[in-house]
């Protein structure tokens, strides 16, 4: 999901001055209060090589006291550190209590540039991942808030800021070969730190993905954040201690975007389309017998889609042939005492338009009953997404491949196509008052979404952004992503 995340989101510069004035007003009195509360706090500054990690803890730490922070720098380990376990020398730079660490860059160091480096065995990565887990949740326990940012830009991004670096004397020293060698294999670098997002974004460490192309959107996005935090680490301590706690003033967090990235304008013609689809008949018509052959189960959600998307109808639809597959609401793909395994199941909302059960709750409650985004609530909706991630893992771990398919189409479209059923009397039942009513919720779905998708796209269970204007185009890109994840799953049995 992190290559589907729109980085090129900005703020003027006014509305970045006037904000973080405020906000580094509040971050410096937080700051004060964490320290008398005994409150330690860990802030890890995490992300792409070039992508201002460093220029956004310099401009963190002028609206905090020097006297209580203290700010580590990744180096190489010494030699001591070498022969000690790899998370020693964090230990060693805990704070204590109501002081505040920084890092740029951390333990994580481990299962980012030194798995692109050394390429360890899957069980060595297991258990560093294991361990990190471990060592996050031992320090939570004991009182400390961890706060951790993962700053993203672009592959062309990081390219143009190495340049920039390469070509000053004074800077260039900057840029080492490991670091072109990530840009050289990005995407490669990048699903590593997906997967490292994935299996260390808990309940007690989140993560915060930052869209770090605009430096000063950036810095604000971070603002906000660690002012949140802050003060639901306040709140928390003096709620467990009985004190009264003043009523937290909810900031708006700038979310992660996918859905604001995506081109619509994709289209395909009619004679295009045709012969794609031929192909794309015959390729399938070869792989889902041998997903049938090798018992590969197969699960496509098609979920929480827009009305008026088309989702009722995906070309998923129309499988090359009628064995192995298991279609309608809320049914999974199961072993039968009686016959051979059904490998090719279809998730979708039934026929009511109520999606599956599992992603509903997190979606809808976002969106109705007022703009309360309290503590307990954000918690049981973070909760609820981590719930779908380990679901998902479940059917991962059988040995499912699993694809989730949204299906994009912007107000226009959308408009358009309710208009057309509205006129229809054979399509006039497929909307209703709530279509209408939830369209007046357009940008508090939208908000939703991309949360969702955000938080619970995983490397085994991806969430596909298909570009929907265009029904034509939409249908090809379904069936070329299900015909490849096919083809590599295939490919990993041979």
């Amino acid at each position: 999901m992190l290559d589907q995340i729109d980085v090129n989101k900005t703020v003027d510069k006014e509305t970045y001055r006037a904000a973080r004035e405020n906000l580094g007003a509040e971050l410096g009195k937080l700051q004060r209060e964490l320290k008398e509360e005994k409150i330690p706090v860990m802030i890890v500054f995490d992300g792409l090589d070039a992508a201002g990690k460093g220029l956004q803890i310099n401009r963190m730490i002028q609206a905090l006291d020097p006297r209580g922070y203290e700010v580590y720098a990744a180096r190489e380990a010494t030699e001591d550190e070498v022969m000690r376990p790899f998370l020693w020398r964090y230990w060693t730079k805990t704070p204590e209590a109501g002081k505040i660490a920084i890092y740029d860059r951390s333990w994580y160091h481990r299962v980012n540039v030194e798995r692109f480096e050394d390429e360890p065995d899957e069980r060595e990565l297991a258990e560093a991942f294991k361990d990190i887990n471990s060592f996050e949740r031992q320090l939570t326990d004991g009182g400390a808030v961890i706060i951790k940012f993962f700053l993203l830009i672009s592959k062309k991004e990081q390219k143009k800021r190495f340049k920039k670096l390469k070509d000053s004397r004074e800077t260039r020293w900057r840029v080492s070969a490991g670091d072109e060698a990530r840009n050289e294999h990005y995407g490669r670098y990048l699903a590593y730190n997906e997967e490292m997002l994935e299996k260390t974004d808990t309940d007690f460490a989140p993560w915060t993905i930052v869209e770090a192309e605009d430096k000063d959107y950036a810095a604000l996005k971070i603002l906000i954040e660690t002012v949140r935090q802050f003060k639901e680490a306040l709140e928390a301590k003096r709620a467990a201690a009985g004190k009264k706690t003043a009523e937290i003033t909810e900031l708006a967090p700038l979310k992660n975007g996918v859905l604001s990235g995506v081109d619509l304008a994709k289209t395909m013609d009619r004679e295009t389309y045709k012969k794609e689809m031929d192909r794309l008949k015959k390729r399938l018509e070869f792989l889902h017998s041998e997903i049938y052959r090798l018992r590969i189960p197969v699960v496509l959600c098609f979920e929480l889609g827009r009305r008026g998307k088309g989702r009722g109808h995906p070309p998923a639809h129309q499988p090359p042939g009628p064995q192995g597959l298991q279609g309608g609401s809320h049914r999974l793909a199961q072993r039968s005492g009686e016959g051979p395994p059904l490998p090719l199941a279809l998730l979708e909302p039934d026929a009511e338009g109520r999606p599956h059960r599992h992603l509903r709750p997190h979606l809808v409650r976002p969106c109705h009953g007022g703009a309360h985004r309290g503590l307990l609530h954000r918690r049981g909706v973070e909760a609820g997404l981590r719930r779908d991630q380990r679901d998902g893992a479940h059917m991962a771990n059988f040995g499912a491949v699993i694809l989730k398919f949204w299906i994009h189409i912007d107000k226009e479209e959308q408009l358009k196509r309710f208009n057309e059923r509205q006129e229809n009397p054979e399509k006039r039942w497929k909307i209703t008052d709530e279509d209408w009513r939830n369209r007046e919720k357009w940008d508090a779905y939208e908000t939703a979404v991309d949360e969702m998708l955000v938080r619970t796209s995983t490397t085994y269970a991806p969430w596909i952004v298909v570009e929907g204007n265009s029904k034509y185009y939409a249908r090809v890109k379904i069936l070329s992503a299900v015909a490849d994840a096919l083809e590599a799953r295939i490919k990993s049995c041979n």
